[in-house]
């Protein structure tokens, strides 16, 4: 179970995505709940990024995930476009569904369903437990139409814990469903956490799932649209809302990433350097802070959170950087957000200003 500092998490637009794939997640899950770890699951897709723009509790609740898995061919291109490794989508579907066939029914992971439309989560837990497979269904819940703050009760919490299961998949609807795990976060037991979203509607069979070549050509939102008409909104305003997106912020920076890295192809080395004081702890960085040498930030940025101490980044002599470094300050930050505090950043030059803007990170 790698550390935040140690997980390969991209930046854009302000969403963390990890470049993992479908087996090492599976593995993570598996380890999580094997050692009763804390493990909140994330899968951004199309929705998330265009919610974490208005929401900003949103965003962080996407930001203090766990993991970041990528759902949605449209991210896997703008990833693709960005030069990210991440070459496949892992949605929260396809995560489920490999549970049930790839962990031992005699090993079976316990799972919760909460949230769905109305006796959704129940049939799905029936057709579950008639199937031998990777999961078992230990209960259920279905909370209604309520807010967040209704659903987080005493009681809700408690049925929930009372089951003693492995993993809990949550069905509210994207944001609702995130916000909700995020505000209860130190007091559910159960140690795997996920919103799932339609997974289920699929697992109880009350919507079928588009065909694997529409999901692998990109054309599951279609689909989704001829199961459930009233999608055609979102899909809609949310197709809109990242054209815009792109040309804004995307494509902007990609082309300076891609400028500083070619003008400064000759000095890629990055140098960090530590100063100490008795209540912070200054990092210098020097060169080009990018992927290939994000592994000597990676240290010094684990000692100094460690420190409990101010820490200060200072970007004077940074040439160039990336998506990948802009991760690791997302996975700095989040870090550092555990013990109250945050990071600070001086020395940003114009140009890196505008490249944290297009890539989503606020720095002030």
């Amino acid at each position: 179970m790698p550390d935040d500092l140690s997980r390969e998490v991209y930046c854009i637009l302000g969403v963390p995505l990890d470049a993992v794939g479908l087996q090492a997640t599976l593995r993570r899950i598996e380890a999580a709940a094997h050692r009763k770890l804390c493990f909140m699951i994330s899968t951004p897709n199309l929705n998330h990024f265009v919610l974490s723009r208005s929401d900003r509790e949103f965003r962080e609740s996407l930001i203090l995930s766990d993991l970041c898995t990528t759902d949605g061919m449209p991210i896997v291109w703008i990833a693709r476009l960005a030069g990210i490794s991440i070459r496949s989508r892992t949605a929260g579907s396809d995560i489920f569904d490999a549970l049930k066939t790839e962990v031992s029914p005699a090993q079976s992971l316990k799972i919760f369903l909460f949230g769905g439309p109305q006796g959704v989560a129940e049939l799905a837990a029936r057709t579950l437990n008639s199937q031998r497979s990777g999961v078992k269904v230990v209960g259920w819940y279905y909370p209604g139409f309520c807010s967040v703050d209704e659903m987080s009760s005493d009681e809700i919490i408690g049925q929930i814990n009372a089951s003693g299961a492995d993993f809990l998949v949550v069905a509210l609807g994207s944001q609702k469903g995130n916000l909700w795990l995020q505000r209860n976060h130190h007091r559910l037991r159960i140690p795997v956490r996920a919103h799932f979203g339609a997974t289920l509607n699929f697992q109880a069979g009350t919507v079928r799932r588009a065909p694997p070549l529409m999901r692998k050509l990109g054309l599951e939102w279609l689909w989704r649209i001829k199961e459930e008409p009233y999608l055609w909104k979102r899909y809609w305003n949310d197709g809109r809302a990242m054209i815009a997106l792109l040309f804004t912020h995307v494509l902007p920076f990609v082309f300076w990433t891609w400028w500083m890295r070619l003008r400064y192809e000759r000095r890629q080395e990055l140098i960090v350097t530590q100063v100490h004081a008795s209540e912070s702890v200054t990092l210098s960085l020097s060169g080009s802070a990018n992927a290939r040498h994000v592994d000597r930030a990676i240290p010094a940025f684990r000692e100094a959170a460690a420190t409990m101490k101010q820490v200060t980044l200072d970007f004077s002599n940074i040439q160039a950087i990336d998506a990948r470094f802009l991760g690791l300050l997302l996975m700095l930050k989040k870090k550092l957000k555990a013990h109250g505090a945050a990071p600070k950043f001086i020395g940003v030059s114009p140009l890196l200003r505008k490249v944290f803007h297009l890539g989503g990170l606020e720095f002030q």
